[in-house]
């Protein structure tokens, strides 16, 4: 069947239906979120835009700022929620492949270090542990908002500075894999004369489980043998911590 069949003439090409992804340039300038920002300040935006501000490109017939709306609300817009996420659960959301999946960790990772440079102001100076909340303010930002628990141990010296932090254990059930042997030998190689323990629940519950009071009890009194101080263990979550410390149960 020839072209002339259809009512087109020779020279004239087939038009071609392929969809190009939308990018932040192609849309209404008033729905820009970089002239937005410009106009109103970056505060005006709303979390979606800003992460539309850094993904920049869309999918075909999805504006990269619908794409952000629908990430956020998959994870009940909420950056707490969306930093659990991992990479494969970002990805159920449509049009967040792995290169876009990885930008959003690199964001979450980004918010992390910033809550961490704000706690170690002088980074060419020791921590100092001078109570629960300093231990709460060192730690929470690495393990408050896990999906998973995770025990650290801070070894200090005279001073109470820390000389050393290490993940002593992780998983969904830290009490029965806690090695107390290589925590004291990690203290003794470090020449630590004192440690705080801390872990996170990821259920945001505060209360402490038998599992947590055995572990801290077997930690304290090994610390004891060793002449080695136990200044605390602090439970961990997005919902604020406890202290064992500060209850007297040290």
């Amino acid at each position: 069947m020839k072209r002339e069949d259809f009512g087109l003439e020779a020279h004239e090409p087939v038009a071609h239906t392929t969809r190009r992804p939308v990018t932040i340039k192609a849309m209404n300038e008033d729905e820009r979120p970089q002239e937005r920002a410009l106009a109103h300040g970056i505060q005006s935006l709303t979390t979606a835009e800003l992460l539309a501000l850094i993904l920049r490109v869309g999918q075909p017939g999805m504006p990269i700022t619908d794409l952000c709306r629908q990430l956020m609300n998959d994870n009940g817009n909420s950056l707490l929620t969306l930093e659990r996420r991992s990479r494969e659960e970002l990805m159920l959301t449509k049009g967040i492949g792995k290169t876009r999946a990885l930008q959003v960790e690199a964001i979450m990772e980004i918010m992390r270090r910033y809550q961490r440079e704000s706690v170690e102001k002088n980074s060419d100076k020791p921590h100092r542990i001078h109570s629960s909340k300093s231990i709460y303010e060192r730690m929470s930002p690495r393990i408050a908002n896990l999906d998973h628990e995770e025990i650290w141990v801070l070894l200090l010296n005279n001073r109470n500075e820390v000389v050393k932090e290490f993940k002593a254990t992780s998983g969904s059930a830290v009490a029965s894999v806690f090695d107390c042997k290589m925590i004291i030998k990690r203290a003794l190689l470090e020449n630590a004369t004192g440690l705080a323990m801390c872990h996170n629940h990821p259920s945001g519950n505060l209360l402490t489980s038998p599992q947590d009071d055995q572990i801290t009890r077997k930690l304290h009194e090994a610390c004891r043998s060793m002449d080695i101080r136990m200044l605390d263990h602090v439970v961990i979550t997005v919902n604020g911590y406890y202290s064992y410390a500060d209850q007297g149960k040290l």
